[in-house]
């Protein structure tokens, strides 16, 4: 079988750290993806590092995709994507960027790339409800997310979840289904969704 990764893209607030906490319930092998960060905010979830050292990366051709945000720059190594297949494991990235989903899509596996997706409304609440400091800047993004998400609407997903209205185990069961059929990614109606 060939090995496997998912793709979680989505505003703040639209369950990605949720729905990944349900999918290695589900099975263990799902494994989060911890990126390089170098500057401030969250350190859970992210392997720290400095600026300096995400450039050289650039420059030897090991990531696969970088980005700034929140005062912060992130990255997607090849080195730690591989070694997470290499153990048996089925990487779960969290994406904030459309173009980033297809960057990390050239890495050879499967991605099943899936859309959560929530109102902005629900992405005030559940930040404030999980004591985000930062509550402008992340509504700031959701903004961009929604904008991001018209300027690339013919992206090919291989689902779409609103979060809103779905459980994060419902939501997990979905995508460990896509996952076991190799479902592929279609166009989606993206502005329907987004309003």
């Amino acid at each position: 079988m060939t090995p496997s990764g998912v793709i979680l893209y989505g505003p703040p607030g639209s369950g990605k750290d949720t729905v990944t906490a349900e999918l290695s319930r589900l099975r263990p092998d799902f494994t989060l993806f911890q990126r390089l960060k170098a500057g401030p905010g969250r350190t859970t979830g992210y392997r720290l590092t400095t600026a300096q050292r995400i450039e050289e990366l650039a420059q030897a051709g090991e990531l696969l995709y970088r980005n700034a945000r929140y005062g912060a720059e992130y990255a997607i190594d090849r080195d730690e994507v591989a070694a997470l297949i290499d153990s048996g494991r089925i990487p779960v990235l969290h994406m904030g960027q459309v173009v980033g989903t297809s960057a990390v899509g050239v890495f050879p596996i499967h991605w099943v790339k899936v859309l959560l997706w929530c109102p902005e409304e629900v992405t005030q609440n559940r930040c404030k409800a999980r004591g985000d400091k930062d509550l402008d800047a992340r509504l700031k993004v959701w903004h961009e997310t929604r904008q991001d998400l018209l300027d690339h609407a013919d992206e090919p997903w291989s689902l779409v979840i609103r979060t809103d209205q779905i459980s994060a185990a419902q939501a997990a069961g979905a995508i460990d289904d896509a996952r076991a059929v190799g479902a592929a990614g279609e166009a989606r109606d993206i502005r329907g969704l987004v309003g």
